[in-house]
């Protein structure tokens, strides 16, 4: 369907027709085309078209005609504006009315003699929408990547755009068509020599374990990026998109790495790229030690004990990061009460560098541990790790 069915415009010579609306409406048998679409997709529930047209106009009165059909079109937003006419002309918008029963408005428009005029239209639409993707490329050596951003413009307004100006509220805009029904890919922009950081995880509470029997728990990799200028990112936010991982193979090629959501990601914060769990390095968690002392009458305190061993099959050394939740390893060894956990770190807690204040809280404990490359007989050397917590005011 083109436009000019979608909205209607036209003239009426006399006051008398104007003063009878309900009365069969006359129209402009050639409609003028438009001279510019603007189409904003700024806001995630609700898209602002503005159209631009040259509209003639006859001395005295005219109205002009507004009407849809098959679209949604939010009545209550429409503004009609003049941008131009000939000053001589004294061109005026004088009121608006609903013709009854109908998907239309007719705004009367006064002009002291005839005369061409630019006029905007304003409203919002529905049925027109964006999602983000992604597609992230990373070296052989998963050092650096390229990201491409992508947005795909969905058109199920029932009506088609021409060349319109498409803003989507950051980042790049466009000047493109948008057919009936159209899906339409385009590249935001890509950039390249992204420095990413791969990081392994242990995280029973947020990954759980892979064999629940033996203690063994799921390690998720994550290619890690910083949405900065240092690191070649930082234009603006990153926004919720599915994001699609390749790496180079060192043959010229790709191999498919995974996918994830990535969320949205504020200038110089930090977004995540989920790859899947590691199958080569194994992390056995146990409670090793689990002492109830009692303090007086029914107060207490908690010894308790978290062991790790973790043997690494890489052919290269990496690092471990262990994420633990006072309040969800308080709840795993005795009731949850609800209250917030007092804890400190014990001195038989033995992980290098001991706890990383700058990533943890009051509740949040993250710790860091160096695992070697595994050895020439391709045999893993396990090393064994401990968090000792001392939980206080129990009861």
């Amino acid at each position: 369907m083109k436009f000019y069915q979608f909205f209607g415009y036209s003239s009426v010579l006399s006051c008398l027709l104007w003063a009878d609306v309900s009365q069969a409406r006359i129209k402009l048998i050639t409609l003028p085309v438009r001279d510019q679409v603007t189409i904003q997709l700024s806001h995630p529930g609700a898209t602002l078209v503005q159209e631009e047209r040259t509209v003639p106009l006859t001395q005295g009165l005219n109205q002009v005609d507004f009407s849809w059909k098959n679209t949604e079109v939010d009545p209550n937003s429409l503004i009609f504006q003049i941008l131009a006419s000939p000053a001589a002309a004294d061109v005026k918008v004088l009121s608006i009315s609903y013709p009854p029963n109908e998907n239309a408005l007719v705004w009367q428009v006064s002009a002291k003699q005839a005369a061409s005029a630019k006029v905007r239209i304003s409203y919002l639409l529905g049925g027109l929408s964006k999602t983000f993707a992604y597609h992230a490329t990373a070296n052989q050596a998963e050092t650096e990547l390229t990201l491409k951003q992508y947005v795909y413009l969905k058109n199920q307004a029932n009506e088609a755009f021409e060349s319109s100006q498409i803003y989507l509220g950051q980042g790049q805009n466009f000047n493109h068509s948008l057919g009936l029904n159209e899906t339409k890919k385009l590249l935001v922009r890509s950039d390249n020599a992204v420095p990413i950081k791969k990081t392994y995880t242990a995280d029973v509470f947020n990954f759980n374990y892979s064999d629940a029997a033996q203690k063994k728990l799921n390690i998720p990799m994550h290619y890690v990026l910083q949405n900065n200028t240092e690191n070649h990112l930082g234009q603006t936010t990153l926004p919720y998109g599915k994001a699609r991982i390749f790496q180079q193979d060192g043959k010229g090629g790709y191999s498919f790495v995974g996918e994830d959501w990535a969320q949205l990601t504020p200038r110089d914060e930090e977004l995540k790229l989920f790859l899947g769990t590691a199958r080569d390095i194994v992390v056995k968690r146990t409670i090793e030690t689990n002492e109830r002392q009692q303090v007086a009458g029914n107060l207490y305190q908690y010894h308790i004990v978290v062991k790790y061993e973790v043997e690494n099959f890489k052919d290269r050394a990496v690092q471990l990061d262990v994420i633990e939740y006072a309040d969800e390893l308080r709840n795993e060894v005795q009731n949850n009460n609800g209250r917030a956990v007092v804890w400190t770190l014990n001195k038989a807690t033995d992980f290098p560098n001991g706890l990383d204040t700058e990533l943890s809280d009051f509740n949040k404990l993250v710790l860091h541990a160096p695992l070697p490359a595994r050895q020439a007989n391709g045999q893993a050397q396990k090393q064994v790790f401990h968090l000792a917590l001392d939980m206080r005011h129990e009861w």
